[in-house]
């Protein structure tokens, strides 16, 4: 992209900011955009088509973080969405939210990955629960791409099933300390800055957990080995090891006692995010099957004119554009402060199996084109893949719908403090639960 564009990009990126209106005057139509979100859109799809579909396929494949393609979407305020224009972000709404990540999605899904953990469980987190030096520390040098931020609130031992973790905060007269095991950290290996979630007081169980804000560089803090992923291979994924990490007071974030909270705001909207990534991947590979169809030549005609490919390609079309009104919805009740982790959940898990469907069929219309790296196909089923898994996997998005629609009917539809892993027997499997988070690179 040349420079002539990037800064017109810019540009029009700053307008949007300027003239998004209050949430309160504004409505979400089931038909189209605000012409502000259409700008943003078109900026964000120049961008995808013209700076990272085309490494896309090199960043796979070498595993290589977009560090130069991330500066640029810093200059682009794409690393600060969610974060206030004080503190350098864009200062834009969750709907804008999902607009950029579909659109970065369909370039490189690996790189969306980046930006939604970035936007969510970094910068959107401090930029809501932090004071204001820590906003001024830990979010100029972040929002404007010159670094990025991790989250870690999964552990070897637990994951969905996170008010049971292990790692450890400890207060000491003038400094935490924090032992313990994050593990699938994205960014990990990039970051300058964790968010982790922590158990202050395991006493008073999810209401002793603590969120603080860690610098990377911190005495004590390590890396597991890079995780050689089956997809989104442009973003990094590791274990980060604390040992005796001392961290100053005032590294909490938000209230001590109510780090569950913080981490479960920034999963959330995170969801919504990844459902956006999901639609992206899914958009994408009807994209590919759509043009390839209509090139390929069987039976004296293109394939497109065969009822059982149209009908293929249908069941793609109808299912990403129910996955995108499902987002924006919820999308929109975040963004007018209503309840919307029932929505959030049922976004990330129909745009996630949408994302897995859409790449399958389009390796199936592909045949064996499909099958090889020489074109995307194959890439967009690796990437999608782990949209069913993070943030919470499909079975943990449907046990959360279940609940909170009860709960609409005054009924209750306990999840059983899903699979707590008190009640798993690990000794019948020769495993020891206390052993877990010691062991490094899982």
């Amino acid at each position: 992209m040349g420079t002539n564009v990037m800064l017109g990009s810019t540009t029009l990126f700053q307008a949007c900011v300027k003239s998004i209106p209050a949430i309160s005057t504004r409505c979400l139509s089931i038909t189209s955009l605000p012409e502000t979100h259409q700008m943003l859109q078109k900026t964000c799809r120049d961008f995808a088509q013209q700076e990272l579909k085309p490494i896309a396929a090199k960043l796979d494949k070498e595993h290589l973080f977009p560090a130069e393609q991330i500066k640029k979407l810093g200059d682009l305020g794409l690393m600060g969405v969610l974060v206030d224009e004080e503190y350098g972000g864009a200062g834009l709404d969750t709907l804008a939210l999902h607009v950029a990540m579909e659109e970065i999605a369909q370039g490189c899904g690996g790189t969306s990955t980046i930006l939604t953990v970035h936007n969510c469980l970094y910068a959107g987190l401090i930029n809501k629960f932090g004071n204001k030096k820590q906003k001024e520390t830990y979010l100029p040098s972040f929002v404007d791409g010159t670094n990025v931020g991790c989250f870690g609130i999964s552990e070897p031992g637990s994951g969905s099933d996170a008010a049971n973790m292990l790692t450890s905060a400890r207060k000491e007269s003038d400094h935490w300390v924090l032992n313990g095991t994050k593990s699938w950290i994205t960014n990990g290996y990039e970051a300058k800055a964790f968010v982790c979630i922590a158990q202050a007081d395991k006493s008073k169980k999810h209401k002793g957990i603590t969120a603080f804000i860690v610098p990377m560089d911190t005495p004590g803090l390590s890396l597991g080995k890079k995780e050689d992923k089956l997809g989104i291979r442009a973003s990094s994924t590791c274990n980060v090891i604390l040992e005796d990490v001392k961290i100053p007071l005032d590294s909490v974030l938000g209230k001590e006692g109510e780090g569950f909270k913080v981490g479960l705001t920034g999963i959330d909207c995170a969801r919504i995010g990844m459902a956006s990534q999901g639609i992206g991947i899914a958009q994408a590979s009807l994209d590919c099957a759509m043009e390839y169809a209509g090139k390929r030549i069987a039976f004296g005609a293109p394939i497109l004119k065969l009822q059982a490919v149209q009908q293929r390609l249908a069941k793609m079309a109808t299912r990403i554009e129910a996955s995108r009104l499902l987002t924006r919805k919820a999308a929109a009740l975040r963004d007018e402060g209503k309840p919307f982790t029932k929505n959030a959940s049922m976004a990330k898990w129909t745009a996630s199996e949408t994302a897995t469907f859409a790449a399958h069929n389009c390796i199936q219309l592909l045949g064996g084109m499909g099958y090889v790296s020489d074109m995307p196909a194959e890439r967009y089923y690796r990437d999608a893949r782990i949209v069913e898994i993070y943030a919470g996997p499909t079975d943990i998005q449907q046990l959360l719908v279940a609940s909170l629609t009860a709960q609409e009917y005054g009924l209750k539809a306990r999840h059983q403090q899903m699979i707590r892993v008190r009640k798993f027997r690990a000794n019948d499997y020769g495993f020891s639960r206390i052993g877990l988070p010691r062991v490094r690179g899982l």
